[in-house]
């Protein structure tokens, strides 16, 4: 076992890099899609775990009330921030006739599970309320990486709680089994992938430091035995890369879907890796995988 699987080691890591890589992070207004304007707006949700902040993108020409659509950044539940979806928000508001409400979340290693999926919870629970300026019975969630994780598991809440029902979750290249040790997830880029080994572990340690609560439904809902008796839960949009250490989990997650009469569509994006619309300017990929999300959540709410 590493010593980055210790919880004291671990979260000294976790906060370095945090520190670091935060700065790195596209920010909000990058040119990515620079033709695309809507309006903005901030709004802080209150949640069990205290207020989070969040944008709303609002469709520019809206046919009817629109729907919803709540995302979930990523950033191995300790980096990032809502800003580094902004023109994925902005690329769906326009084309999909909805509104986006693009949240935060509280990090670790200073908040661990259940912190950040009860938050995402009550963050989407409050946009399904009739008092908003949208149809909250039309609701979507998603989340790329870390927040695809994040929109499984608030999607297994929602399934057990009877409540909200979600239209459609759509799982970007999400991590769906944190029990397995990473290094027995391969990849065909070694070490110039972008999710090494040790960072993952620091990661899944500084998140869930409890290995046995690493097996939780809402952790790990593709390791085991997790995925099974999930006939009822919100039809899934999977989307990996073809490079990704997290691919296979992802993949086994959407077989289950599938088997549970769940899953809207499995796609694997070629040559790419973890992170490709935020960490590379691979437009025309980007531009491309955007559509057809776009288009899924367009059919079922927009």
């Amino acid at each position: 076992m590493s010593v980055l699987s210790r919880r004291p080691v671990a979260d000294i890591v976790a906060r370095r890099f945090a520190a670091k890589i935060n700065s790195a992070i596209h920010p909000a207004g990058e040119p990515r899609f620079p033709e695309i304007v809507v309006r903005t707006t901030y709004v802080r949700v209150e949640t069990r775990h205290g207020p989070v902040a969040a944008t709303l993108y609002f469709p520019p020409s809206p046919v009817g009330v629109p729907g919803v659509y709540v995302n979930a950044h990523g950033g191995g539940f300790v980096v990032g921030q809502r800003q580094q979806d902004d023109a994925w928000c902005r690329f769906l508001a326009a084309n999909a006739n909805v509104v986006v409400l693009n949240t935060d979340y509280a990090l670790a290693p200073q908040t661990r599970f259940p912190t950040p999926v009860e938050q995402f919870y009550d963050v989407v629970s409050w946009a399904s309320e009739p008092e908003r300026d949208w149809d909250g019975t039309r609701l979507c969630v998603g989340g790329q990486s870390a927040g695809g994780n994040l929109s499984a598991a608030v999607s297994r809440m929602a399934l057990e709680n009877g409540g909200p029902a979600i239209s459609l979750q759509v799982l970007h290249y999400p991590p769906l089994d944190i029990v397995t040790p990473p290094s027995r997830k391969p990849t065909p880029l070694g070490s110039k992938a972008v999710l090494q080994p040790w960072l993952c572990e620091v990661f899944d340690t500084a998140y869930v430091p409890d290995r046995a609560l690493r097996r939780h439904r809402f952790v790990s809902p593709a390791w085991g035995d997790n995925a099974d008796g999930i006939t009822g839960i919100a039809p899934a949009l999977v989307i990996t890369a073809e490079y990704d250490r997290l691919r296979n989990e992802a993949k086994q997650y959407a077989a289950k879907l599938e088997v549970a009469g769940a899953l809207a569509e499995y796609v694997e994006v070629s040559d790419v890796d973890h992170g490709y619309d935020i960490m590379t300017d691979e437009t025309d990929t980007i531009r491309r995988m955007y559509s057809l999300i776009t288009g899924h959540v367009s059919r079922v709410i927009g």
